[in-house]
């Protein structure tokens, strides 16, 4: 069974850090490419982060601005999002998700709040 779930969320102060996880069961993690979604209530999900399965080729989303960092681990089947000086307009549930060819996997997702 495909299971993707994700953890590593909080409430955090505006200028925090936190590191998101997601942890892939049910299929080779390596051979997808993997991504961090956010949706903020009432706007639409976007991408904020991806990485390639073969050559490890990162993209971002313009609005991190490099303060977000997305790494895998092939060896654990995770992959995570190292987030720093947020912002409260980074307050969203995040998700991951898993893309091969015609497949894709969603995660439940995990709230970020940033916030004083």
């Amino acid at each position: 069974q495909v299971q993707l779930v994700e953890s590593g969320g909080g409430l955090v102060q505006p200028g925090g850090s936190l590191r998101l996880s997601c942890a892939a069961s049910g299929f080779t993690l390596s051979r997808y490419t993997m991504s961090w979604y956010r949706q903020a209530p009432g706007k639409e999900r976007e991408l904020v982060a991806s990485i390639t399965g073969a050559a490890g080729r990162t993209n971002y989303a313009d609005s991190i601005e490099d303060r977000f960092t997305i790494s895998r681990d092939n060896a654990k089947n995770t992959i995570y999002l190292q987030m720093n000086s947020l912002k409260p307009e980074d307050t969203a549930v995040y998700y991951c998700k898993a893309a091969f060819l015609s497949r894709a996997y969603w995660g439940q997702g995990t709230q970020v709040t940033v916030s004083s």
